[in-house]
Order: structure tokens, then C-alpha cells, then sequence
């Protein structure tokens, strides 16, 4: 498929997707959900890839929703057409790991882009930012649901009520963002990271990922219920097998990834 708002490459095993639209600092189009939609869904589908990363440009990571698009839409229109269900949320199902290399601005729908993500890179120039109440509506896209699980009551509420921007280093002293590079390093630090998850057992880090995201949705006692048996599931694979021989043998493992 030829995108038109995206740009895509596969290599080392690690998928790369970049937001194309500079003139509109990446806002959210229909057009562009539906081409990223399809292109997770084609990464998930490759065995070349291992993680994926979602970037935008040095200006801006995403504005958020393509407010031209849905200034006119009635509850009738975004009820019936399933607004933001249809399209935005395939990132945040990938069974594989996903890294966004976040740069400018990630601005509402943007930064509820990135938070779907598993791990967010943040250059210094980076900021978030969920002002859809400044507009009459409010984040739609797991802004009020993410963000609170990961910053808490206080700071999401700051950050939602009043608008307020976070920069990349109070984000990550929040808790939202995992590293904070110079500006121009973010893609490479994330392929990078992404590069190292790709050389691993793949099952075994979807496993983790599921493990990981099981903590947000469940108590503690459910929640280490379900992680012994995910280690437990990982006996049954040839890769924990290789991984350890490998480890006893002092040499590095060649994974299968089954």
C-alpha cells in the first residue's frame, strides 16, 4: 500500500512509522488514522519485525485531531462512524512492543498517540499537552484514562483542566515518558532501544508486554496470579530453552522466536 501521510521502513527488525503531514504539523486526519491503522496492522503481521516505532517530525510529534475535519460533526455523525475507535486505537492493541520518539509538540491527540504507545522517548523540545477543554470538548482518545493511571489524579487533572503543557523532563518526572534525549536523538535512541527488543525471544516479549499491562487493569494478588502463569507458558517455548543453554554456555542465544 502507497501512504500518503505516512512514511514507513522496515529494517534490522524494527518497524519505523513517521507522520507525514508537516503542513498541518500532523494533525490527526481521518486519511492519516486509517494509513497508520494499516500500517501497525501490516507490522504486526510481519515476522521481519520485532518493535515498532511511531515518530512525527522535529516540530511537532502530532497537534492532535485535525480540528477542520470534525468542527462541523454533530453526536449523531462521531457517534454512528465509532469517532476514534475505528482508526486511532490499533497502536495501543500491537501485541508487539511500540516506542514513540516524541520531538515538539504532542498536543492532544497527540500526546494520547503517544501514551498508547509502550514506551515514550522524549527529545528536550518535546511537550504534551491535553487542551481539548479549551475548545469545548474533552480527550477522547484514553487522555483522561491513561494519563491519570500514569501521572495521577493531581497532575491530570492540572494538566487537563487548565491546559497546561509538561516538558519532556517534568513528563518524565511524572512518570510518562522513559528517556529524555537532545534534540535530533530521539529517533535513534528508539530505534535503537527498539533494535534490542527486536534481538530477543519475540514471544517472550509479547508475554512480558502482556504481563506489564495486565498491572494497570487488575489488584496486585490477580495480577501475580497472571504472571505466574505467563512464566510458567514461557517452559513450553524453545526460545527459554535456548536462552538458558546459552546462558550456561557463556555464548549469546540464537532465538527462533518460538
Amino acid at each position: 500500500m502507497t501512504y500518503h501521510t505516512l512514511l514507513t521502513q522496515v529494517e534490522d527488525g524494527v518497524g519505523l512509522i513517521a507522520l507525514n503531514r508537516p503542513e498541518a504539523l500532523n494533525a490527526l486526519s481521518d486519511q492519516l488514522t486509517r494509513e497508520l491503522s494499516h500500517a501497525v496492522e501490516t507490522m504486526e503481521a510481519d515476522t521481519n519485525v520485532g518493535a515498532i516505532v511511531l515518530t512525527g517530525s522535529d516540530k511537532a510529534f502530532a497537534a492532535g485531531a485535525d480540528i477542520k475535519e470534525i468542527k462541523d460533526k454533530t453526536f449523531i455523525d462521531v457517534f454512528s462512524e465509532q469517532f476514534i475507535t475505528a482508526n486511532w486505537e490499533r497502536i495501543a492493541s500491537a501485541r508487539k512492543p511500540t516506542i514513540a520518539a516524541v520531538s515538539g509538540h504532542a498536543v492532544g491527540g497527540g500526546c494520547e498517540l503517544a501514551m498508547m504507545c509502550d514506551i515514550i522517548v522524549a527529545a528536550e523540545s518535546a511537550r504534551f499537552a491535553l487542551p481539548e477543554t479549551m475548545i469545548g470538548i474533552i480527550p477522547g482518545a484514553g487522555g483522561t484514562q491513561r494519563l491519570t493511571r500514569v501521572v495521577g489524579k493531581a497532575l491530570a487533572m492540572d494538566m487537563i483542566l487548565t491546559g497546561r503543557a509538561l516538558t519532556a523532563n517534568e513528563a518524565r518526572e511524572a512518570g510518562l515518558v522513559a528517556r529524555v534525549v537532545a534534540d535530533g536523538a530521539q529517533v535513534d535512541t528508539a530505534l535503537d532501544m527498539a533494535a534490542r527488543i527486536a534481538r530477543s525471544s519475540r514471544p517472550i516479549v509479547m508475554i512480558a508486554k502482556e504481563a506489564i499491562n495486565k498491572a494497570y487493569e487488575t489488584h496486585l494478588a490477580e495480577g501475580i496470579h497472571l504472571e505466574r502463569r505467563l512464566l510458567y507458558a514461557t517452559f513450553a517455548t524453545e526460545d527459554r530453552q535456548e536462552g538458558m543453554n546459552a546462558f550456561s554456555e557463556k555464548r549469546k542465544p540464537n532465538f527462533k522466536h518460538r
